[in-house]
């Protein structure tokens, strides 16, 4: 059944007339009256339609980019290339030649805040949403935010995944550029493999991402081809992506297994965590324990010794998806793409003493 408007003033106990001064925010409301309008817009899912309908499908010059932590390199770069790309003039058709507004919003993981975003970006009518980043893994969440990607899709907003992978139903994504942290996390272990490693730890990400289980495959894979995978979860500590989770997940690895000859990491900066763990025991790296981390965020190659890592093209990736999400690029075929990742052998890693092997 439609849901009108009389419905949605009923739910917000407040009249017709204050629920459209709210949507159409030409008249001054209560700060509490107005949330409580928008609240039961969210909750019955209210769609303007009518003559309306045109009005709401129009789209801003603004650009939603989404990311968990804008002081991470990772989402930062990608954030930065994006936001270039949607800046720069576009094809005519805005109001200022076509430049878009980009504005940044940082989730701080938050899947609440991920949707909270969505839904202010389509209350906006913004012309684009860029969702940078891994995915959280709960059913409920996914479908949440899949519906409010339709919602964007169907008013005329370009919906663009960048290090993300495709919906299961993509029919509300231009693109979606996913990267092969699956394969990347194989390849890096395997290269300690070939190496003589035997005992390796592993700081994995947070548990409920898409990023932290892809990248954790990829290693487990590579170990049990090899025939090494019956210690899987006694050498996997989880934390989050940063330097503290690196330090204090590698000093649980030692003590659960002191003879561990080489840590990888669920991404550069859990290393930098990683590495700072292992010196303050007065292990060296690598001639102890190597070290090797993901992403090839810029700091790697200056770190000592130099970081072994899986290199993502961030900046590549984050160009591509400001272009897809301002109609300047056609879209990969399916509309998906995975991006290969390529490893970066460098110092932090060698082979296992002798005796360790």
């Amino acid at each position: 059944m439609t849901v009108t408007l009389a419905d949605v003033a009923a739910r917000a106990r407040v009249s017709p007339a204050t629920v459209s001064r709210v949507l159409n925010g030409n008249y001054p409301v209560a700060t509490a009256t107005r949330e409580r309008v928008l609240r039961a817009v969210d909750e019955l899912d209210y769609v303007l339609n009518g003559p309306a309908s045109s009005l709401a499908a129009a789209t801003s010059d603004l650009v939603g980019i989404l990311v968990n932590d804008i002081a991470d390199p990772f989402f930062g770069i990608m954030a930065g290339a994006a936001q270039t790309e949607i800046g720069g003039p576009g094809d005519g058709s805005g109001r200022a030649g076509g430049e878009k507004l980009a504005v940044v919003c940082n989730t701080g993981g938050s899947p609440e805040r991920e949707l909270t975003y969505l839904t202010l970006l389509q209350r906006q009518r913004a012309a684009a949403v860029v969702l940078t980043g891994g995915a959280v893994e709960d059913p409920e969440h996914q479908a949440a935010v899949a519906a409010k990607l339709v919602r964007l899709a169907d008013a005329g907003t370009r919906v663009v995944l960048c290090g993300r992978p495709p919906l299961p139903d993509g029919s509300a994504v231009v693109a979606a550029l996913a990267f092969d942290n699956r394969g990347g996390g194989r390849r890096l272990t395997e290269h300690l493999l070939s190496l003589g490693h035997r005992r390796i730890g592993y700081v994995a990400g947070p548990l409920e991402r898409t990023t932290t289980r892809h990248r954790l495959e990829g290693h487990r894979d590579a170990m049990r081809a090899a025939g090494l995978g019956g210690d899987e979860d006694r050498l996997t500590v989880h934390g989050p992506y940063d330097r503290g989770s690196g330090y204090d997940a590698t000093l649980e690895l030692l003590r659960r297994e002191p003879e561990v000859t080489a840590v990888v990491a669920a991404n550069d900066t859990v290393a930098l965590g990683a590495c700072a763990a292992l010196r303050d025991r007065g292990l060296s790296i690598p001639g102890d324990v190597s070290v090797a981390g993901f992403d090839d965020l810029p700091f790697s190659v200056d770190a000592v010794p130099a970081l072994t890592t899986v290199r993502l093209p961030l900046f590549e990736a984050g160009a591509r998806a400001g272009r897809l999400a301002m109609g300047k690029e056609n879209p990969p075929t399916g509309g998906v793409e995975t991006i290969a990742a390529e490893l970066m052998v460098r110092g932090s890693t060698a082979p296992p003493r002798v005796g360790q092997r």
